[in-house]
């Protein structure tokens, strides 16, 4: 692709990113994707078949996206549970930037569920394979990691969907702790006088 097509290509994206996470799928058009753009509709499928192949796209980019986010926020950590701590504020964060997009996640479960599970299957086997990592090194507790991954993103997920997206801004400090301090301690109560 030429670098013009490949430019006329991510206007599209970013096109298509705003009209979804702001009308939904079924709100938005090809027409409206491209009128956002500034092309023709013509245009539209030059890049994509359809305006599911463009949802696809865009949950294929956020997934990558957001991985990358995470890496940057926590490369330098060798402390798996500061990893945790750093990537809920590095999630929080990217849902806050990337509000369209984080709607464009949900509303692909209605129109194409295997792209759906394919962004979040992703992310679970990524994160699974650096907990069973954690798990042998002695830094976190043993146990399945497929099921610590997938309930550490639910608690990352609805803290972003109840604050970054719903809210619009950041959780105050003291929800973060608490969430914090259910990652590293769990529901467990602690002893007399423990703080």
């Amino acid at each position: 692709m030429t670098p013009r097509g490949e430019a006329t290509r991510r206007k599209l994206l970013e096109a298509a990113e705003a009209e979804i996470g702001e009308k939904g799928f079924a709100g938005s058009s090809v027409a409206s994707i491209t009128r956002r753009a500034g092309v023709g509709q013509g245009t539209f499928y030059l890049y994509f078949p359809s305006k599911v192949d463009a949802l696809r796209e865009l949950v294929r980019n956020m997934g990558r996206r957001l991985r990358r986010a995470l890496a940057a926020a926590t490369d330098d950590v060798t402390d798996r549970l500061e990893v945790e701590r750093r990537g809920i504020d590095a999630f929080i964060a990217f849902a806050l930037d990337n509000q369209n997009l984080y709607r464009v996640v949900m509303e692909s479960q209605f129109v194409d569920e295997a792209i759906y599970r394919e962004y979040y299957q992703t992310l679970a086997d990524a994160y699974a394979a650096n907990l069973a990592g954690a798990q042998q090194r002695g830094e976190i507790s043993a146990g399945d990691a497929a099921a610590q991954a997938w309930a550490l993103m639910g608690i990352a997920h609805f803290l972003g969907l109840r604050h970054a997206i719903w809210d619009r801004r950041a959780p105050p400090p003291e929800v973060l702790d608490s969430a914090y301090a259910l990652i590293a301690h769990g529901l467990s109560p602690k002893p007399d006088g423990a703080a």
